[in-house]
């Protein structure tokens, strides 16, 4: 294994983030971590030596070109990007703001979009890299009250479909993963707002495991795994333009049943 690879993670701090972080660098990559929020504000993990991380907001475009100086002073390639940071606004439509609508739309659609625009030239000098941008099963079926993050990644989906297509020439391969439920602290922060319903937290969690199919919520290192497969060009070098459900199962049941 080449272990010079190196990947750019946004949402680093999060819980599918931090996970993704860990095991491309237990793989020999060396990543480069962005978010808004420090590395370390859990138990003081630290982040990869071999690694760089970035503490900024890629909802503002000024700081996503700032990123991307550091990125290219660290890295003249990049093999692999995965588009993982998002916000997320649970409200019914009509109480929704256009600020909080923009704010969801800036944080997790329009980052991608500058995400790889900004990355491409390090992708294109790879000669052979993966993007995985993080959909989500609210892509393909939604609950109530969540409308801007599911359009966000909506848009996402279709973004991933579009840019296989449009960077195929340049041997760029665009995927997206659509977590269901899993257990992290922006799904546990959602479920505190209430809008799936349950006396508690601990209700609501339990409430959406026995939606799935294996009778549980996802862990962030199960996702962090298919997000893995498919950045990394050895393991799914025929695969792009895909959408990837690691839900449970959650999406396979009929809903009337």
């Amino acid at each position: 294994m080449n272990k010079s690879r190196t990947v750019l993670i946004t949402g680093a701090a999060g819980g599918i983030g931090r996970a993704t972080v860990s095991l491309f660098a237990e793989n020999g990559w060396r990543v480069i971590g962005v978010d808004r929020q420090p590395f370390d504000f859990a138990q003081g993990e630290d982040f990869p030596q071999s690694g760089l991380f970035i503490q900024a907001d890629i909802a503002r475009p000024e700081e996503m070109q700032a990123i991307f100086d550091q990125v290219h002073a660290f890295t003249d390639t990049l093999d692999a990007l995965v588009n993982n940071a998002a916000l997320q606004i649970a409200k019914p439509l009509v109480e929704t703001t256009v600020e909080d609508w923009d704010a969801v739309m800036n944080a997790n659609l329009r980052s991608v979009f500058l995400g790889l625009k900004l990355a491409h030239p390090l992708l294109k000098a790879q000669g052979g890299a993966g993007v995985v941008n993080i959909s989500s099963v609210h892509a393909v079926q939604t609950s109530v009250n969540i409308s801007a993050y599911a359009a966000s990644k909506g848009g996402i989906l279709a973004l991933t479909r579009a840019l296989a297509i449009e960077f195929a020439p340049d041997n760029i391969r665009v995927n997206a993963v659509l977590p269901g439920a899993v257990d992290t602290p922006m799904l546990r922060a959602g479920l505190q707002r209430g809008h799936l319903g349950g006396d508690n937290v601990q209700a609501r969690l339990d409430n959406l495991a026995r939606k799935t199919v294996n009778g549980r919520v996802g862990l962030p290192s199960e996702i962090a795994h298919a997000i893995y497969f498919l950045a990394d060009s050895e393991q799914s070098s025929f695969m792009t333009g895909q959408a990837m459900v690691v839900d449970g199962g959650a999406t396979a049941r009929l809903s009337t049943e």
